[in-house]
C-alpha cells in the first residue's frame, strides 16, 4: 500500500504526514484495499475554490474533494485496465485544512478528528461510495462511522 502526501506552500506543518497516513491506511483496510495507492493534498481555501469550480461547477470552497482513478466507464465501453500484480491507483483526495478548522470548531471537536472524518469521505469516495440517493447516503454514513471508530481506537490514528 502506498499514500502519497503533499502539502501546499504554507500547510506543511498543519497535519502530521504519519498520522495521515495511518487514517489513510486504516480505511482502505477496513474496505479490504491492501494492495492500492492514494494521493492526499492538504491545501487552502483558494485553490480547493479553484478545483470545485473547475472540476465540479461550483465557485465555492469546499471541505474535502475526491477525484477517483476507478470511475465507472459509460455503459458500452470497456472499464479502464490496470497492469496486473500491481497496486491499484485509486486516485485523489484534497481537504481543505482552513476549512476543516472551521468545521472543528463548529462542532466542538479536534481538527484530527474532523481531518479524519474528510479524509475517510473522501477515500470512500475513492473506493466508488456516494450518497447521491438516501440509501447510497445511509450506507456512505454507516461506513464512515465504523471507520472512525477503528480510528479513534488507532494507536496511531487517535485524537
Amino acid at each position: 500500500m502506498e499514500i502519497n502526501i503533499l502539502y501546499d506552500d504554507g500547510f506543511e506543518d498543519s497535519v502530521d504526514q504519519d498520522w495521515l497516513e495511518s487514517v489513510a491506511q486504516q480505511a482502505l483496510l477496513s474496505e479490504g484495499q491492501d494492495d492500492a495507492e492514494m494521493g492526499i493534498l492538504i491545501t487552502g481555501q483558494d485553490r480547493i475554490r479553484e478545483l470545485h469550480k473547475e472540476y465540479m461547477d461550483e465557485d465555492t470552497p469546499t471541505d474535502v474533494l475526491s477525484f477517483a482513478m476507478r470511475e465507472k466507464s459509460p455503459e458500452g465501453t470497456p472499464d479502464f485496465v490496470f497492469p496486473e500484480g500491481e497496486a491499484i491507483h485509486l486516485g485523489e483526495v484534497i481537504i481543505s485544512f482552513p476549512q476543516a478548522e472551521i468545521q472543528a470548531s463548529e462542532h466542538n471537536h479536534p481538527i484530527k478528528k474532523e481531518v479524519t472524518i474528510l479524509l475517510i469521505h473522501g477515500v470512500l469516495h475513492l473506493l466508488g461510495y456516494d450518497h447521491d440517493g438516501p440509501v447510497q447516503q445511509s450506507k456512505m454514513q454507516d461506513r464512515e462511522s465504523a471507520i472512525l471508530k477503528l480510528a479513534e481506537g488507532g494507536p496511531k490514528c487517535g485524537f
